[in-house]
């Protein structure tokens, strides 16, 4: 019998039905962009480097995988052999931290993980708790989990967070989420998200996303295993709404995305050129332009680029090198910042953008990190201050502050 066994009342719509015939967009590299950053840091960069370096290793605050069994909701959980993709958010007096785990191989691998909620007071992090969202082998409304994905963590509300991970369930790739309530540390089901493009929406899934967006006469690059939407968000005001904007991608697949419910995600746009783009997207609003980072396949570039969203239209792409690893935006002091890994999993990039000329953005610093430092998410916590947290070797979720001003 499956574990974890959820109410017969099914969560999954079936899809808007198309007759169109679907739009295959192409993988080509980038022709003519605007600029290049190469991987050859300035002295000043790399002396920069490496006192980041040593501050992240300095302000270490924890490690956040499961380092042993635990009996928990009547069972036993074992400890954590794999961990990856991380998320945290500090709200009131209390950390809450995101990744998805394998509690079976020493292996990132989707036929055997789990998506996890952490917390802990902020005062003492050694004091966690661990909630598993989902298990590959579940039951979800009748079907068995056969893979698991991106897990990441977003704040609703002061007393509302939501998880969000990749299923698949019945061969096809979900989004799903639970709520979690702060103020009674109570858990909600299984709920699935929802995927817009114009009056369509469609469970956000593989064949959702492609029949909404065939309908519509969207074309897409190939889609293939996973379902991702980045963590990092970003808000603009349209018509008297609130709206929160993030990256979606599968495969090849990237895209803007838009919620005011963190629930329903509508498409936005794509890139206009064509790009040998792959996975992750990080995506930032400021005003009425989304900047947009995303690596690319066979490549040793990804590209950063901006889409007015007034005048529906793509900047020119600037080539950052990138060695096929997360990125993310922040905003430190009014300025927009990218980190990525300009070499390889163990260096840590920090580029600032210069929003008038794309082209024109410049390393600020580039340091090898003092261990593996990958897919790195950037955010503030306590005293207005920064936090980054990060996968090491997947053996470790770990989390350390930084002060950026140290190093502009």
């Amino acid at each position: 019998m499956p574990r974890n066994a959820t109410t017969s009342t099914s969560i999954f719509s079936p899809d808007h039905p198309t007759a169109r015939t679907p739009i295959i967009i192409p993988g080509q590299p980038i022709a003519d962009p605007a600029g290049i950053i190469s991987d050859e840091a300035s002295a000043e960069a790399l002396t920069k480097g490496k006192a980041f370096a040593q501050e992240i290793e300095d302000r270490f605050i924890s490690d956040f995988e499961k380092t042993e069994a635990l009996h928990q909701a009547g069972k036993v959980t074992e400890r954590d052999l794999m961990v990856h993709v991380s998320t945290f958010v500090f709200t009131q007096d209390t950390l809450y931290v995101t990744y998805y785990a394998n509690t079976k191989e020493h292996k990132e691998d989707p036929d055997s993980q789990t998506a996890r909620l952490v917390y802990c007071p902020i005062a003492d992090p050694t004091n966690k708790v661990f909630l598993d969202m989902q298990s590959v082998g579940d039951d979800c409304y009748g079907n068995v989990v056969e893979k698991l994905y991106d897990t990441i963590l977003m704040q609703k509300d002061d007393d509302t967070l939501y998880v969000l991970w990749t299923a698949q369930i019945g061969g096809n790739y979900y989004r799903l989420y639970r709520s979690f309530t702060i103020s009674t540390q109570a858990l909600g089901p299984v709920q699935v998200n929802r995927f817009q493009v114009g009056d369509i929406v469609n469970d956000f899934s593989t064949t959702g996303m492609q029949a909404a967006l065939t309908e519509n006469g969207v074309g897409y690059k190939h889609m293939y295993i996973d379902i991702g939407i980045m963590q990092k968000l970003s808000t603009r005001r349209e018509n008297g709404k609130l709206y929160y904007y993030s990256g979606a991608y599968t495969g090849d697949f990237t895209c803007i995305i838009k919620s005011r419910d963190l629930v329903t995600w509508e498409y936005v746009s794509q890139p206009s050129f064509l790009t040998q783009s792959k996975w992750e997207n990080a995506v930032y609003v400021i005003g009425d332009v989304c900047y947009y980072f995303v690596r690319q396949q066979e490549s040793h570039y990804g590209f950063l680029t901006a889409y007015d969203l007034v005048r529906d239209r793509w900047a020119t792409p600037v080539l950052i090198a990138d060695c096929q690893s997360r990125s993310d935006f922040i905003v430190y002091q009014d300025q927009l910042y990218l980190f990525h890994a300009p070499k390889d999993r163990e260096h840590i990039g920090i580029i600032r953008v210069d929003t008038e000329n794309l082209a024109n953005s410049s390393v600020v610093l580039q340091a090898k990190m003092q261990s593996s430092c990958f897919y790195p998410f950037v955010q503030y916590g306590p005293g207005h201050e920064l936090f980054m947290s990060y996968t090491v070797a997947r053996q470790h979720i770990r989390l350390a502050g930084f002060t950026l001003s140290k190093y502009l």
